[in-house]
C-alpha cells in the first residue's frame, strides 16, 4: 500500500471514530483508547503494508453529519449502540461492516451470538472485515422448505454480497480483483465446533491466478488448497482423512516435515490432487462457480444445525427453543500471509482461574481454524507482542474497550494480515466455575457492574465444578507424574483410560469413570467428552475444541500433551518407554497439566474465599430458603458448612443400615409375628435412633431439622440374593422356623411395593413403630436442649394422602412427647407436617393443612404417580422418549411444571388458604435443580432442600430468581 493511501486509510478511520464519539457512540471512558489507537497507527506509517485482497482499496465511509444528543441521566452521552432494533418487516439478511451495521448485540436470538456481536464491534468502531448475516428465521425457514433455500431468499443474498463488494472494492469471482469469503455458523447459545465452517471461498482456477499475481503464488495456492479441502469436507461429505493423506504423502515425497515447508510448485500438484479427489470420492468435478460455491455452502451451514453432534451438544446442554443457526458470510482477511501475518484466539481474562490478564495463543503465518481445531499446537501471545508490537498493542486496547461495552469477560477471535489488525468474533467467554466466580467478584470491585448483575454472571452448574474433589496432596504424586500438558480445565480427574468417545459413553453407562485419551478432540467426540470425567490430548492449546468445550462442562482437561503418543488401533498410550493400556487408570491435574500413574487420592473442597464473598450476595438476594437432605451427623455439617439453613429431610430409615447390629434389629421387627416381639425388637433400636438425631441436633444447632418417620416398604430391609439362603440367615438371626420365615416372607412380597405397605400405612398399622421413633426424636432434642444446644424438631409423616391418616399418626405423635417431656422434666417446641407426594394429598390439601403446620412436597413419588412412571423401570423407554420429543427432559430431575408444578401451586394455595402460616417446602431430587428451584421460588414456596453438595447451587438458583 502507498504512503499516500495510507495517510488516506488512517485518516478515515480517524474520522468515523471521532464522528462516532462526538454521536455517543463510546462510552466516554473509551476517548483515550481511541486516540493512542490512532497514534500508534500513524507510528506505523512508514511499514510494509498490505498487498493483500482485503486491506488494499479499503475506504471506511464519513461520517454522517453531527448530531447532538443529550447526556444520558448519568450525564455522559448516551451508549455505543447502536443501530436499528428488530425491524417489523420480514428481513433476513442484515449488513456489517466499515463503522455501520444493520443488527447489534441485542438481536442474538435473529442474527446469532456472531452475527449479533460482529454488527455490534462494527458499530463501535472496531476494525471488523465488511460481511452480512442471514437470520436463524431463515434457516427454520429453510428447514420447513424441504431443505431448500426460501423463495427470494438467494436474491437477498447477492444484495448484501454487492454492499460487501463495495465495501472492499472487490468482486467475488473476479480475477482481477478477487474477494474471497468466509461462511460460518452461528446460533443465538454458542455451541463451540459443532457447526461448519467454510473459508477462501471463492476461489477456482481462475481466481487462484489473479490472486497470485497480488498476493504471491504460494499464498495463494495455499489458501486454495485449504478451501478445497474445507469445501470437500463440509460441503460435498468428502473426508477430511482423505485430503490429509494426500498432504502427508506430497510432505514426505518432498522431504518436507511441515505444511509450512511446501513450495508454491509442490501446493500447486497438491491442488490438483486435492481437485482429484472430488472425482474420486464423489465421481464429480469440484463446483468452479463462486455463486454455486457460496449457495451450496449456505446450505451446508443449515444442514449443520441438524448434524448429529450439533443435536448431541444441545441435548447434553439442555439448548432448546432455538430457531436454528444464521450464516455470517464475511470478506476473507488472511493471517498465513508470510510472517508479518497470524491469527489468534483470546479471553480478556483467564477463563480458568479468572486472573485479569490476556489468555490466549496466537500462530504465525496461519488461519483461524489451525488454531481452534488444534491441528497446530499454538504459541503463548507473549510471541505476538514480540514480533508484531503495534498490532499487539492495538489488540490491547480493543479487548479493554470490549470489556468496558459488554461489561463481561469477552472471547476474541482475530487474524494480523500483513501488520494489519482484524477482529472476526467476539462473545461472552466460556469459563470455569472458579473464573467465573473470581470474575463476577473482580467487576463488582472493579465498578463495571453491581451485585444483583454479578449474581446473574455465574450459572449453578459453575458451582458444581467449584464443589468438586481436588488432589489431597500434589507434592505426594510427584514421583509418579509421567507427563505434563497445558492446564486446558483445572480440577482433579481419576479415571480409567479409553481411546474413543464411543467407549468413553458405552465405559460410563457401566458406571465406571473414565478418562477420553485422544490425539486431537473433534466435535464428533462431544458425546464421550461429557461421559468422561477427564480429557487428554495429544495435540491442541489452551483455546483448542477439548479446552473451551471441557470448560464449559467443568471437565478437567490437559491439552497439548507432546509427550504422549496414542495409539488408536492399538488402544494404547505410549510416554517413552512407558505403555499404558487401556483399562489402566491415571490422573489428571487440570490445574498443573500433570499426567499421573495410578489412582490418586481426592479431597472435598471447600467454600471459601471470592466464592464465600460471592455466594454472601447471593444470600442477601434471595427470598427462598435452602435447607439439606442429611441422614447423618457427618452429611449434617456438610451441610451446614455449604450454607444450609436447616435439615428439610432426615430420612430415619438410613440409620437402619449403619451398621449389622441395627439391621439385624431392624430384621427381627420386621419378621415379628406379635406386637410384644415387634416392641422387642423396637425396643434395641431406640438407642441407635437416638444417638443420630443427638449427632444431628448437635451438628445443627439453632437450625430446624426435619425428620421423616420410616417410609419404605419393611422387605427392602430384608437380604437380597438366593430365596433359600435367606430363609436360613433370617431362622439363624431370629430364632424362628424356616416354615415360620418362610410364611413372614411371603406375607411381606408384594406386587407393586411402592404404591403398598409403607409411609404412614406402617405407622398406622404398628403404632409401635412411631411411637418408637418419636420417642427416640424426643430424648434426644430434650438431651440436646440439656446441653445448650438450640433445638428445633420438626417430625413429617409420609405417604399421607388423607387427612384422617394424618390426624391419627399428629396424635399418637404428641402423645408421646407428653409422656418424655413428663418423665425428663423438660418440654420444647416442635412442629408437625407431612409430605406432599400423593396426588390426591395435593387435592385435598386444605383439609391436610388443618393438621399439618408445615408441607413439604417429596417431588420424587409426586413425579412418579402424577405420570404413572416407575423409576425404577422408566429407564427402558425414557430415552426413547426424550430422543423423539415426547418429553424435553427427564421429569425425575427437571420438574415437570405443566403437571407435577400446578400440583404444588394448587396445593401451596389451599393449605395456605386453610391455615395462613403454613410452611411449604420441596425435599425430593428436584430441589437442587436450577430451573425447578426457579419454579419453586415463583410459585411462593418457604424452601427447598436438596443434597449438601447442592446446596451452594440452589442458593444461587434462589438468588437468580429474584433478580
Amino acid at each position: 500500500m502507498s504512503s499516500l493511501m495510507h495517510g488516506s486509510l488512517l485518516q478515515t478511520i480517524a474520522d468515523c471514530d471521532q464522528g462516532l464519539l462526538r454521536r455517543g457512540k463510546y462510552h466516554l471512558g473509551h476517548t483515550h483508547l481511541l486516540k493512542e489507537k490512532h497514534s500508534s497507527l500513524r507510528g506505523n506509517r512508514g511499514g510494509s503494508r498490505s498487498k493483500g485482497i482485503c486491506c488494499q482499496d479499503l475506504h471506511i465511509s464519513s461520517p454522517k453529519p453531527e448530531r447532538h444528543e443529550p447526556p444520558n441521566r448519568h450525564g455522559s452521552r448516551a451508549d455505543a449502540v447502536l443501530s436499528p432494533v428488530i425491524p417489523t418487516t420480514k428481513k433476513r439478511v442484515f449488513t456489517f461492516g466499515k463503522g455501520r451495521s444493520e443488527g447489534n448485540k441485542s438481536m442474538k436470538s435473529l442474527l446469532g451470538g456472531k452475527g449479533a456481536n460482529l454488527a455490534e464491534m462494527a458499530s463501535i468502531g472496531l476494525s471488523v472485515p465488511p460481511g452480512l448475516t442471514i437470520s436463524t428465521e431463515a434457516c427454520q425457514e429453510y428447514q420447513k422448505n424441504g431443505n431448500r433455500l426460501p423463495d427470494g431468499l438467494w436474491e437477498e443474498i447477492l444484495e448484501g454480497l454487492e454492499i460487501v463488494e463495495k465495501d472492499m472494492g472487490a468482486v467475488l469471482g473476479d480475477p482481477s480483483t478477487p474477494l474471497l469469503l468466509s461462511v460460518r455458523s452461528g446460533a443465538a447459545i454458542s455451541m463451540p465446533g459443532m457447526m461448519d465452517t467454510v473459508l477462501n471461498l471463492g476461489l477456482n482456477d481462475e481466481v487462484v491466478a489473479g490472486l497470485a499475481v497480488k498476493s504471491g503464488e504460494r499464498f495463494a495456492y495455499d489458501s486454495y488448497r485449504r478451501f478445497l479441502d474445507m469445501f470437500g469436507d463440509v460441503v460435498m461429505g468428502i473426508s477430511h482423512s482423505l485430503f490429509e493423506e494426500k498432504l502427508e504423502q506430497l510432505k514426505i515425497e518432498k522431504g518436507k516435515a511441515l505444511d509450512t515447508d511446501l513450495t508454491a510448485s509442490d501446493l500447486k500438484e497438491l491442488v490438483e490432487q486435492y481437485k482429484d479427489a472430488y472425482i474420486e470420492a464423489k465421481g464429480e468435478k469440484f463446483p468452479s462457480d463462486p455463486k454455486q460455491q457460496l449457495q451450496l455452502a449456505v446450505k451446508a451451514v443449515f444442514d449443520s444445525w441438524d448434524s448429529p453432534r450439533a443435536n448431541k451438544y444441545r441435548s447434553i446442554n439442555q439448548i432448546t427453543g432455538l430457531k436454528g443457526t444464521a450464516v455470517n458470510i464475511q470478506a476473507m482477511v488472511f493471517g498465513n500471509m508470510g510472517h508479518t501475518s497470524g491469527t489468534g484466539v483470546l479471553f480478556t481474562r483467564n477463563p480458568s482461574t479468572g486472573e485479569k490478564k490476556l489468555y490466549g495463543e496466537f500462530l504465525i503465518n496461519a488461519q483461524g481454524e489451525d488454531v481452534v481445531a488444534g491441528i497446530r499446537t499454538p504459541e503463548d501471545l507473549d510471541t505476538m507482542k514480540a514480533c508484531m508490537p503495534e498490532a499487539y498493542k492495538e489488540l490491547v486496547e480493543n479487548c479493554e474497550i470490549l470489556e468496558r461495552h459488554y461489561k463481561d469477560m469477552m472471547d476474541i477471535e482475530f487474524t494480523v494480515q500483513e501488520n494489519r489488525l482484524w477482529m472476526l468474533q467476539c462473545r461472552s467467554g466460556k469459563r470455569t466455575g472458579k473464573g467465573a466466580v473470581k470474575i463476577a467478584v473482580d467487576l463488582v470491585n472493579e465498578g463495571l457492574v453491581d451485585t444483583r448483575t454479578a449474581i446473574k454472571m455465574v450459572e449453578p452448574q459453575h458451582l458444581d465444578q467449584l464443589l468438586h474433589p481436588q488432589f489431597e496432596d500434589p507434592s505426594a504424586y510427584k514421583d509418579q507424574v509421567v507427563a505434563t500438558g497445558l492446564p486446558a480445565s483445572p480440577g482433579a480427574a481419576v479415571g480409567q483410560i479409553v481411546f474413543s468417545a464411543d467407549d468413553a459413553e458405552a465405559w460410563h453407562a457401566q458406571g465406571k469413570s473414565v478418562i477420553l485419551v485422544r490425539t486431537e478432540t473433534s466435535p464428533e467426540d462431544v458425546g464421550g467428552m461429557h461421559a468422561a470425567t477427564g480429557i487428554l490430548t495429544a495435540r491442541g492449546g489452551m483455546t483448542s475444541h477439548a479446552a473451551v468445550v471441557a470448560r464449559g462442562w467443568g471437565k478437567c482437561c490437559v491439552s497439548g500433551c507432546s509427550d504422549i503418543r496414542v495409539n488408536d488401533h492399538e488402544k494404547v498410550l505410549v510416554i517413552g518407554d512407558l505403555v499404558i493400556n487401556e483399562g489402566d487408570w491415571i490422573s489428571l491435574n487440570g490445574s498443573t497439566g500433570e499426567v499421573i500413574l495410578d489412582k490418586q487420592p481426592l479431597s472435598p473442597p471447600a467454600l471459601s474465599g471470592d466464592l464465600e464473598t460471592f455466594m454472601s450476595w447471593a444470600d442477601q438476594i434471595r427470598r427462598l430458603k435452602v435447607m439439606a437432605n442429611a441422614d447423618t451427623p457427618e452429611d449434617a455439617l456438610t451441610a451446614r458448612n455449604n450454607g444450609a439453613q436447616g435439615i428439610g429431610l432426615c430420612r430415619t430409615e438410613h440409620m437402619f443400615f449403619a451398621s449389622d447390629e441395627r439391621i439385624r434389629a431392624v430384621r427381627k421387627m420386621i419378621m415379628a409375628v406379635t406386637a410384644e416381639q415387634r416392641k422387642a425388637a423396637l425396643d434395641l433400636l431406640l438407642p441407635y435412633q437416638r444417638s443420630d438425631f443427638e449427632g444431628i441436633f448437635r451438628a445443627m444447632d439453632g437450625l430446624p431439622v426435619t425428620i421423616r418417620l420410616l417410609d419404605p416398604p419393611l422387605h427392602e430391609f430384608l437380604p437380597e440374593g438366593d430365596l433359600e439362603e435367606i430363609v436360613k440367615g433370617l431362622t439363624a438371626e431370629t430364632g424362628m422356623s424356616e416354615d415360620e420365615v418362610f410364611s413372614r416372607i411371603e406375607k411381606l412380597s408384594e406386587v407393586n411395593p411402592m404404591l403398598g405397605f409403607r409411609g404412614c400405612r406402617l405407622g398406622i398399622s404398628y403404632p409401635e413403630l412411631t411411637e418408637m421413633q418419636a420417642r427416640a426424636i424426643f430424648q434426644a432434642a430434650i438431651s440436646m436442649s440439656n446441653q445448650g444446644i438450640k433445638v428445633l424438631p420438626e417430625i413429617m409423616v409420609p405417604l399421607v394422602g388423607t387427612p384422617q391418616e394424618l390426624r391419627h399418626q399428629v396424635t399418637s405423635i404428641r402423645g408421646v412427647a407428653e409422656k418424655v417431656f413428663s418423665e425428663m422434666g423438660s418440654s420444647l417446641s416442635y412442629k408437625m407436617g407431612t409430605m406432599i407426594e400423593i396426588p390426591r394429598a395435593a387435592l385435598v390439601a386444605d383439609e391436610i393443612a388443618k393438621e399439618a403446620e408445615f408441607f413439604s412436597f417429596g417431588t420424587n413419588d409426586l413425579t412418579q404417580m402424577t405420570f404413572g412412571y416407575s423409576r425404577d423401570d422408566v429407564g427402558k423407554f425414557l430415552p426413547i422418549y426424550i430422543a423423539k420429543g415426547i418429553l424435553q427432559n427427564d421429569p425425575f430431575e427437571v420438574l415437570d411444571q405443566k403437571g407435577v408444578g400446578q400440583l404444588i401451586k394448587l396445593a401451596t394455595e389451599k393449605g395456605r388458604a386453610a391455615r395462613p402460616n403454613l410452611k411449604v417446602g420441596i425435599c425430593g431430587e428436584h430441589g437442587g435443580e436450577p430451573s425447578s428451584v426457579a419454579f419453586f421460588a415463583e410459585a411462593g414456596l418457604d424452601y427447598v432442600s436438596c443434597s449438601p453438595f447442592r446446596v451452594p447451587v440452589a442458593r444461587l438458583a434462589a438468588a437468580q430468581v429474584a433478580v
